[in-house]
């Protein structure tokens, strides 16, 4: 006589699942593993259970916003990868999230990572023109009132009254003293006075303005500023050829006042010519403009040295992927700076640069932009700062020197920006996070301790109302809980799957999974039995009816958990794949262990009594006389 459906031999399926586990624990112990068996055995920790640095940056385009391309993204990971490493950070992990955002992960320290995401887009850029960049000249100052933020009383020298080197970025507190192959230090003239540069003496002829077309959406964006200052406002600041003496006609200070009071991305989308001819806008709005702001070699710029000295800067001539090398080093000042050197195509645009620069080629430097020499200047521009402005002494056929106010941290970093090249993209930091390595430890215990009480309940529950069953649940839960650390352990050396503190929550919501899917398989064999079945045969029959909702419920969740997976980031991910491993394993355990092992359950006496099985009164159901009205008491 054939078996019922659904008998099965369940030493087989037992010895499927001791090969799963004796292969899992082999890879745990000797896949990739060394030192002790601590070591071993121990998962890759999250940042919120060891403590260390978590940074999150999101890609921004300052255009229309659209997310950068996948390679693009990669390729500024791996850059972002190569400075973290440059660092000297062990086990440092750089990952992309998303389709615009890179995670920056340092295990067990805390570290200032602020600058790992800088675009460090190197431009060399002409001085054309130099103006005022303290925006104060919005109402215009008595005459006996001087002003100390660097605006210049009118010498015969040009010469300004210095501003104290005070910057909190060293980057931009430019103090150069000299670079290699006749590059001067800026002359302090640099700040001259808004009357001086309005005087129609004082245009000379510059470099004709880029015809690059407008994109769309930066014209709109235009078109919401011009309404939020007012027409009046707009045309007088687009009527202006050079930057506006505001003493001398006091009606054009109102209308050009609202500009004043624009956000650094409502400035950012400003004519260049605009943003340098208007003087209410000064640099406090200037520095703060969005990443990438003027990143367009093709345009002219307008950018601030020290936080007061306002420049019109030429087209981009030489960029950053014209530098071959860079190093931080010791000048013979003893003072740090930056070494370059140049492509072999880039030390040619570097020449002729200087040289264009050296002979004021065109008469393109206006005077207010001249060295002390009477030399132009070119800028070093970094993403939207200039890290100096030196004098062109000479015409530069060999390396050079990036100067300024650096410590060596800063000429390191500097450096190390420039040597791995910039990024193809533009970084806005969403998210920074340091943990301490005891607050990380107490994050460990706490999340342990809920994963313990709640299993803890699962099989005091089970205990007292499935009894023996109950013994199959523990036991369930345990093998569960080895195969998901196995898997764990496996999976943070090969595809380095960290586990956090959302991830012990995902397997401590699997645990209620695991409890439904008992639930349904023992209360479905309650059924059985109460039908009249043997206890023998009822198992098999009451798993066959179970299965497919098992199947279903689990299925529900690991698809919610795939969902959440695929359109969440950071630590929500986590929890979403800690769900979903959880659920799988206990899939495994359902069909490899515990219709097996109830199989085997009911081959024994212990298995008949009401008092040592907990199937309760299911048994006692069963023994009483059967109605002859009921016609499935009469079914095998």
């Amino acid at each position: 006589m054939a078996p019922p459906q659904g008998q099965m031999r369940p030493g087989r399926q037992l010895a499927v699942l001791g090969f799963i586990f004796v292969v899992l624990y082999l890879l745990v112990f000797f896949s990739g593993a060394s030192g002790s068996l601590k070591d071993r055995l121990e998962p890759r920790l999250g940042l919120d259970l060891i403590g260390g640095t978590r940074v999150t940056l999101e890609a921004t385009n300052s255009v229309d916003r659209k997310p950068p391309t996948a390679e693009n993204l990669e390729e500024a990971r791996q850059i972002i990868e190569s400075r973290v490493n440059a660092f000297g950070v062990a086990e440092a992990e750089v990952v992309t999230e998303g389709n615009r955002n890179i995670v920056i992960s340092l295990p067990g320290e805390n570290r200032d990572l602020t600058d790992v995401g800088s675009a460090a887009e190197l431009r060399f850029r002409k001085v054309l023109k130099a103006a005022d960049g303290s925006g104060t000249a919005a109402v215009p100052p008595p005459a006996a009132t001087p002003v100390p933020s660097g605006s210049a009383v009118p010498t015969p020298s040009g010469s300004a009254i210095p501003t104290p080197s005070g910057s909190g970025a060293p980057k931009a507190t430019s103090s150069p003293s000299g670079g290699q192959g006749g590059m001067a230090p800026a002359s302090p003239s640099a700040t001259p006075t808004p009357s001086a540069s309005a005087s129609p003496s004082a245009a000379a002829p510059t470099a004709s303005p880029s015809t690059e077309p407008v994109p769309a959406s930066v014209e709109e964006q235009r078109k919401a500023v011009e309404q939020k200052v007012g027409a009046a406002s707009w045309q007088a600041a687009n009527g202006l050829q050079a930057p506006a003496d505001l003493a001398s006609d006091p009606s054009l200070a109102d209308k050009l006042k609202p500009f004043g009071t624009l956000t650094p991305e409502d400035v950012a989308v400003l004519p260049a010519q605009m943003q340098f001819n208007v003087p209410t806008i000064g640099c406090a709005q200037l520095d703060k403009r969005p990443p990438a702001s003027i990143s367009d070699p093709k345009q002219q710029v307008v950018s601030c040295e020290d936080g007061a000295s306002k420049y019109l800067l030429d087209q981009a001539k030489v960029l950053g992927t014209d530098v071959d090398d860079a190093d931080a080093v010791l000048d013979q000042t003893n003072s740090w700076v930056v070494s370059l050197d140049f492509t072999g195509n880039g030390q040619g645009k570097w020449t002729a640069l200087t040289r264009e620069a050296f002979n004021n080629e065109g008469q393109a430097c206006d005077a207010t932009a001249l060295g002390q020499d009477g030399k132009c200047r070119v800028a070093v521009v970094l993403d939207n700062e200039i890290v100096s402005s030196p004098e062109i002494q000479g015409v530069l056929t060999g390396n050079s020197q990036i100067t300024g106010n650096f410590n060596q941290k800063d000429a390191s970093t500097l450096a190390g920006q420039l040597r791995y090249g910039a990024l193809p993209v533009t970084f806005e930091q969403q998210e920074a996070q340091n943990v301490t390595a005891t607050l990380g430890a107490s994050h460990l215990r706490a999340g342990l301790l809920a994963a313990g009480i709640g299993m803890l309940l699962v099989i005091i529950y089970a205990f007292f109302y499935y009894r023996l069953l109950g013994s199959v649940i523990f036991l369930s839960l345990i093998l569960s809980a080895l195969l998901v650390f196995g898997a764990l352990v496996v999976l943070g050396r090969q595809i380095g799957f960290t586990l956090t503190l959302a991830g012990i929550a995902g397997m401590i919501v699997s645990l209620g999974v695991a409890a439904d899917s008992f639930v349904i398989y023992f209360e479905r064999l309650k059924d059985e039995i109460r039908e009249g079945r043997s206890p023998r045969s009822a198992v098999p029959r009451a798993w066959i009816r179970a299965r497919r909702t098992i199947i279903s419920a689990n299925a529900i969740t690991l698809l919610s958990a795939v969902v959440l997976y695929v359109v969440s980031v950071g630590t929500v991910k986590g929890f979403a794949f800690a769900l979903g491993l959880a659920t799988v394993l206990d899939l495994v355990v359902v069909f490899l262990f515990r219709h097996p092992i109830m199989t085997m359950f009911a081959r024994t006496r212990a298995f008949l009594s009401p008092r040592v099985s907990g199937l309760g009164r299911a048994l006692p159901a069963r023994n009483q006389p059967t109605q002859p009205r009921n016609p499935r008491a009469k079914e095998a």
